[in-house]
């Protein structure tokens, strides 16, 4: 039993994913909502930040009308924290779902796969703050699109939003930064090396065989595919401030130890990478990552952020 939580949840886990359900798939989006959300409660995302649970409500039916037929398979929930002082979870989601047509275009009827991932924190059964990022890149491309010709065609239309930056970011009630948990430490530790440039780090920590998830819905394994994705994101913004923001560790039956992180990189476009041509654009990328480690190195790594928000930032600047 939680102190301040309904009695009917297991654990912490067991609430996140089930009221994800219940909202979602079981369509409780009234007293659902307002039950499990906090009438101010702050949601970031890349494309910016929204304040009170009317809003978030709106969100999740716009989102369900585009996509009706939404499944949100829970993958893992990677959490920190106490009941009395609250939680924060790191919530890990794959979701199917068919295009119905709403803010990704004129419907397609495709079948479509993505992740997300949404830091929650949760005291007294309601959530209060959150940090929530879609994988946009691997949407746009399913239904069609290149990411960067698609923010073009929207900032054309004028439907592009703000994107988060630490200047539109807003301080919410949860000013945690996680655990000491060796294995959130020990990955903190390895993304802090390669953002200083110090690529050596992935032969030497990353099991050969990793198993590797990133934005734009990549699947790939090996050393040589971490490599790619992460001097890919480093050399686009090579004097960009990275900050680990959040992290938590975690050792749970039946699973390996596993770590959470919530990063920022804050900067120039100033280098060819995965973005393309420099531009010189002022970029802030908002990214969450898992990991799971094994007795050969880093095994499993998932990492996300929204393509979509970045050529946001970098097309506005440039025109």
């Amino acid at each position: 039993m939680m102190q301040g939580f309904e009695d009917r949840f297991e654990d912490f886990t067991d609430y996140i994913l089930t009221i994800t359900r219940e909202i979602w798939e079981e369509r409780g989006l009234g007293a659902k909502m307002r039950a499990y959300y906090h009438p101010d409660v702050i949601v970031r995302t890349p494309g910016g930040v929204s304040i009170g649970e009317p809003a978030s409500t709106s969100a999740t039916m716009a989102t369900l009308t585009e996509f009706p037929d939404r499944v949100l398979l829970g993958e893992d929930v990677i959490w920190s924290g106490t009941p009395e002082l609250g939680m924060l979870s790191s919530h890990r989601i794959v979701s199917t779902a068919t295009h119905r047509g709403g803010a990704f275009g004129p419907a397609t009827g495709k079948r479509v796969t993505w992740r997300a991932f949404a830091d929650c924190w949760a005291k007294d059964n309601v959530i209060a703050d959150e940090w929530l990022i879609r994988d946009n890149g691997a949407l746009v491309r399913q239904l069609g699109h290149d990411p960067r010709d698609w923010v073009a065609a929207r900032l054309a239309a004028g439907e592009a939003g703000t994107p988060l930056t630490p200047e539109t970011d807003v301080t919410g009630p949860y000013v945690g930064k996680g655990n000491d948990h060796e294995a959130g430490a020990r990955y903190a530790d390895l993304l802090t090396s390669l953002m200083g440039a110090e690529f050596s780090v992935i032969p030497a920590e990353w099991d050969r065989a990793c198993h590797l998830s990133y934005p734009g819905g990549v699947i790939a394994h090996g050393h040589a595919a971490a490599d790619a994705f992460w001097m890919g994101l480093r050399s686009s913004f090579p004097s960009a401030q990275f900050a680990v923001q959040h992290v938590i560790g975690r050792d749970d039956p039946l699973m390996p130890p596993r770590a959470a992180l919530r990063f920022s990189l804050t900067g120039v476009h100033a280098g060819w990478g995965a973005f393309g041509a420099p531009t010189g654009a002022e970029v802030h990328v908002m990214g969450i990552a898992h990991a799971e480690l094994g007795p050969r190195g880093l095994r499993r790594e998932w990492v996300i952020f929204d393509e979509t928000a970045i050529w946001t930032q970098i097309l506005s600047a440039v025109g």
